[in-house]
């Protein structure tokens, strides 16, 4: 087997199991793999550490299959992973598993570069990395045993770019999906887009955390829904007892999908208004025509790719969360989100911390929160555990 050797101490890592080894740990490449194919890593020593997917083009050189040296990277392998993937969300969900939910969550379920979402009887699934691509065929068969109907593909994320892979959607196996995926969250039905939707079409990490919101908008006159894609949240107050919910984006497809979802609920339309524009813009507007609002949202897009951007991204969420903070009234609830790796949890505090400083408000966070048990997060992968949040009050 092709094997590479990493360069001397740069094994420690993966002695505590982390699954990345970045190109300059590797001291030298014996043998030629293709791209994505499994090698064999040792230590500077010649000590077996891990099987792994070689990939030349990424920092990221090779993400760990397995440090079992007994394990072959085989069908039967990506067999008990995905089973074990399967019977976790089994043992996390109270009451049988629920419409919608994540199947695989990469690394954190051992299957770096695979992401599969079940919607009903069909799984949408993400080849992310070149390990995953290259056992594409046997890795789709698998797949299509968990689904009732059919596995669709949608690899057109830019991570494919790093890992020198073109982007890639469309059937895996069995039946091409309708337009719209059905399903229930929390006794609110949804519609979603898997085709041309963001990611595999919906967030389902943010399942728990619109019930959350649900809980706390009761009695809620006015709730301010930013970044509100396909209206989640938004629809989460509403069948929580807000009165009225005001959704913004900057894409008309996903703010029509957002009404047509408040109709598929029989919400009535005054009570979800819906706007296209800049959120950083529409806080502004809002700050200055005096406006105010008993809950608000704030669920931005990754504004932090890499740990290079986080100084940039911190500064976008404190203003997002300041401007925030000036429109609650006074015992308004804020559920602030950061989706961006790059951004920790002790960061995303001071960020929040220096909003309410200079917004001038006593607030206070009476809820850390996170994303749902079905995006489990490895012990040996903390970067896993990508989105952070908050549910705050202001006094």
């Amino acid at each position: 087997m092709n094997t590479i050797t990493l360069k001397p101490d740069r094994d420690f890592t993966l002695l505590k199991k982390h699954p990345w080894i970045f190109s300059g740990a590797v001291a030298k490449m014996e043998g030629h793999p293709e791209n994505g194919e499994t090698v064999r890593i040792v230590s500077s020593k010649g000590a077996f550490l891990a099987f792994g997917a070689w990939c030349p083009s990424s920092n990221i050189a090779v993400k760990v299959w397995t440090f079992n040296e007994s394990e072959p990277v085989d069908e039967a392998f990506f067999e008990r992973r995905v089973e074990t993937a399967f019977r976790l969300r089994q043992g996390v969900f109270a009451g049988g598993l629920p419409d919608a939910f994540r199947l695989v969550n990469a690394e954190s379920d051992g299957l770096p570069g695979l992401i599969a979402d079940k919607f009903g009887e069909f799984i949408v699934c993400q080849f992310t990395g070149a390990g995953a691509e290259f056992h594409r065929k046997v890795i789709a068969e698998i797949l299509g045993k968990y689904a009732g109907k059919g596995v669709y593909e949608r690899s057109d994320v830019e991570s494919r770019q790093k890992d020198g892979l073109e982007f890639r959607t469309g059937v895996l196996s069995g039946e091409t999906p309708p337009d719209r995926l059905a399903f229930t969250e929390n006794g609110i039905r949804f519609q979603c887009d898997v085709k041309q939707g963001h990611k595999t079409g919906f967030y389902l990490d943010q399942r728990f955390n619109r019930k959350e919101v649900m809980e706390a908008a009761a009695g809620a006159e006015n709730v301010l829904n930013c970044f509100s894609y396909t209206g989640g949240f938004g629809l989460a107050s509403l069948r929580g007892g807000a009165k009225h919910v005001v959704n913004v984006d900057s894409s008309e497809p996903a703010l029509k999908e957002a009404s047509d979802n408040a109709a598929l609920n029989g919400f009535p339309g005054e009570s979800f208004e819906t706007v296209c524009a800049d959120v950083f813009q529409y806080l502004r507007l809002c700050r200055d025509s005096r406006k105010t609002f008993d809950l608000i949202v704030l669920d931005p897009p990754k504004f932090a790719e890499s740990y290079t951007h986080k100084e940039k991204a911190a500064r976008g969420y404190k203003d997002i969360n300041l401007l925030a903070m000036k429109l609650l009234l006074p015992g308004g609830k804020l559920f602030s989100f950061s989706c961006s790796g790059a951004m920790d949890d002790l960061l995303f505090g001071k960020v929040v911390e220096s909003a309410a400083l200079d917004a001038g408000v006593d607030f206070r966070i009476v809820k850390w929160l996170s994303q749902g048990p079905d995006h489990p997060v490895s012990a040996y992968f903390p970067e896993g555990r990508y989105l952070k949040g908050l549910y705050g009050i202001r006094c």
